[in-house]
């Protein structure tokens, strides 16, 4: 990616200096691992974590090296060119029929970087429960170690692979202020678990939708893409796939507890949304869920 042209938002706190505890689960990495499957197989909330990973306040202050500068800059850029697409992009969504009483201008969120265990509107949470928006607080929390496990286990690495996390959770927040995730958060009172899991794919499935509008049209305002960062994004996509994520860590797949979306699913929403750019162009939540 070229991101000379994209600006730095002012909307980030860096908390990595003075992260929570370290993980419990075997530390690092293999702590990650554990609770991906506690996530993604198991269906543990992602907000109780904390007591499997160690979270908690407190923790030594430390220095960042130069990696990890140079990571969170780029993080930092890329969220100040969400803001910059979908600041003219979210109004027009706004505007249509569907969305009543949602507002009409877009907010903001903050994007929090930490370490270890980190303290949200929606909970305790810990590395191991990877990036996540609080609506909340309308905020975006990721520690950036995601992205070597997203390298590592996953075989998915790259910049622009690692900008996909990031203009999906922007995504959840742009439902956020869409009224779309009251909506799923209220009928989870009244459906089954499979029925609840089958909107929750839908969710995800249109977050990666708007990860795709946002990269076609920050492509056009900053041109910042460059060979291979496409296949990067699709990759990204395909790793974190529910099938492929239960196949990798339990060996069976099992449809009916999928929640993000199958590996091609994933892979498809967001370049519908790449070819499109635009954010009313396709709607899972009006396709049925065999189409899906």
């Amino acid at each position: 990616m070229r991101l000379n042209d994209m600006r730095s938002s002012s909307n980030v706190e860096d908390r990595r200096r003075s992260g929570g505890q370290k993980l419990a689960l075997g530390g690092g990495l293999g702590g990650i691992v554990i609770a991906l499957i506690a996530v993604f197989v198991f269906k543990v909330d992602p907000n109780q974590l904390s007591s499997l990973t160690g979270g908690g306040a407190g923790g030594e202050t430390r220095e960042l090296t130069a990696e990890e500068e140079a990571l969170g800059e780029m993080v930092t850029k890329i969220l100040g060119g969400t803001e910059d697409v979908w600041k003219t992009l979210y109004p027009l969504a706004a505007a249509s029929p569907k969305f009543r009483g949602a507002p009409r201008t877009y907010e903001e969120p903050v994007l929090v970087m930490f370490s270890g265990s980190v303290q949200s509107a929606c909970g305790m949470a810990g590395a191991a429960s990877g990036p996540f928006y609080c609506p909340g607080d309308h905020k975006v929390y990721i520690d950036l170690s995601f992205y070597d496990e997203l390298k590592k286990q996953f075989q998915a690495p790259g910049d622009f692979a690692q900008a996909y996390v990031i203009a999906h959770e922007v995504g959840h927040h742009v439902q956020n202020l869409l009224g779309l995730s009251d909506y799923v958060h209220k009928e989870r009172q009244r459906l089954s678990d499979e029925e609840y899991n089958r909107l929750s794919v839908r969710l995800e499935l249109q977050a990666d939708y708007f990860a795709g509008v946002w990269a076609n049209r920050a492509q056009k305002q900053f041109s910042f893409l460059e060979r291979g960062d496409v296949e990067e994004a699709l990759t990204a996509a395909g790793a974190i796939g529910d099938d492929n994520i239960q196949k990798k860590m339990q060996g069976t797949v099992r449809p009916e507890s999928f929640t993000h979306g199958t590996s091609e699913q994933r892979v498809r929403w967001f370049t519908l949304g790449l070819k499109s750019g635009d954010p009313l162009a396709y709607d899972p939540f009006q396709s049925r869920y065999e189409d899906l």
